[in-house]
């Protein structure tokens, strides 16, 4: 449908139309998105004990599937669907602790918290009552540190999706980081989706849009590793202030590194500074209007404001500037498709390589 040649110095971008189509859109919802796995915001800071739960939506304003996060009385992790299998009910629509069982409050139906049917008034009659079908229908979750992730129908192994970000900054310890609400925010950019994470996944344009930030990294040292499933951009600080303090078994050790930009397949961006995290979701919307939620969790408060993680909020505004004037122009009659630059473009070619392939089902 969209063939991306594997061979960058021959290869053209994704067309312009892509950006702009909605069957494209509506495929990348169900053969992209629906596949994926997401991460469930927030779930580090309600679901914590026993018997917490947090209902939430797969990909809210998108793929509204109703779920439920929640730990069961022996502290199991369950993610359930958050729809009641009498007459459609939602189950629980607030966050807060659950006594020993999920009820409905249409009808009274009852669900263990490992979402088994358990009970029901009124039933006398009933044939083949209860089956399979009157259990809540049970879906993935995985914990990575303090963070939980679920699939509706994932295509690959979460394992093989995280691995190698975990290889990286596994020496971070991100369970301390902690969530700053007032540095946290959400964005509405009017382009698609896939626009943003373009933009994301090269350092091509820092000295050209980003004038502060490409004062606190080398750009002839900024370099892009591909992975099977993402990408991560190493930046290199200038004069090797703010940076990490590497392990010295680590395979960045004498490199000042001042940030790790990794991109996880399709959508989620998990930048660490040697603060923190700076998390970004990025939530389709439209085929021209995406939602990009930015959660912050400090760890070294005594180092925000320095080095490439001093303005996120800046840096942010200036990539939705430029990719709003991006959206703008792929609506050209005269624009067909680009072509990458083999020394900087890597992550967006292996991007549109992973999306043409989820594409082709």
């Amino acid at each position: 449908m969209y063939p991306i040649d594997s061979d960058i110095c021959r290869a053209a971008t994704l067309p312009g139309s892509f950006y702009q189509s909605d069957q494209a859109f509506e495929r990348c919802r169900e053969q992209v998105f629906a596949r994926s796995w997401q991460i469930i915001a927030g779930a580090e800071e309600v679901v914590r004990l026993p018997q917490e739960a947090l209902p939430f939506s797969f990909l809210e304003h998108f793929l509204e599937e109703p779920l439920l996060l929640l730990r069961d009385a022996q502290n199991t992790l369950h993610c359930l669907s958050n729809v009641c299998t009498h007459r459609g009910n939602i189950l629980v629509q607030n966050p807060g602790r659950l006594e020993r069982s999920i009820v409905c409050g249409y009808h009274g139906r009852r669900f263990h918290l490992d979402g088994q049917f358990a009970g029901m008034p009124e039933t006398a009659g009933m044939e083949n009552f209860p089956c399979a079908a009157d259990n809540l229908a049970r879906l993935p979750v995985r914990q990575w540190r303090q963070f939980a992730f679920t699939s509706l129908d994932p295509a690959f192994p979460f394992e093989d999706w995280i691995a190698d970000m975990e290889r990286k900054i596994g020496f971070l310890p991100v369970e301390q980081f902690r969530f700053d609400a007032s540095r946290s925010r959400d964005y509405l950019v009017q382009a698609n989706w896939a626009l943003y994470c373009d933009n994301y996944l090269e350092g091509f344009h820092i000295p050209f849009v980003h004038k502060s930030l490409a004062a606190a990294l080398d750009w002839n040292a900024y370099r892009n590793e591909l992975l099977p499933w993402g990408t991560c951009q190493i930046g290199i600080g200038r004069g090797g202030e703010a940076v990490f303090d590497l392990p010295l078994d680590h395979e960045d050790t004498g490199q000042a590194i001042a940030a790790y930009y990794f991109w996880l397949f399709p959508n989620i961006m998990f930048n660490f500074y040697p603060w923190g995290l700076s998390l970004n979701i990025v939530r389709p919307l439209q085929p021209d209007r995406t939602r990009v939620s930015f959660r912050v969790y400090v760890w070294k408060p005594e180092m925000l404001g320095r080095g490439a993680g001093a303005d996120l909020d800046l840096v942010e505004r200036e990539d939705e500037a430029v990719v709003e004037q991006v959206q703008r122009g792929i609506r050209s009659r005269f624009y067909q498709s680009g072509r990458f630059s083999p020394g900087q473009e890597q992550g967006v070619h292996h991007f549109h390589r992973l999306l043409a392939k989820r594409l082709e089902g």
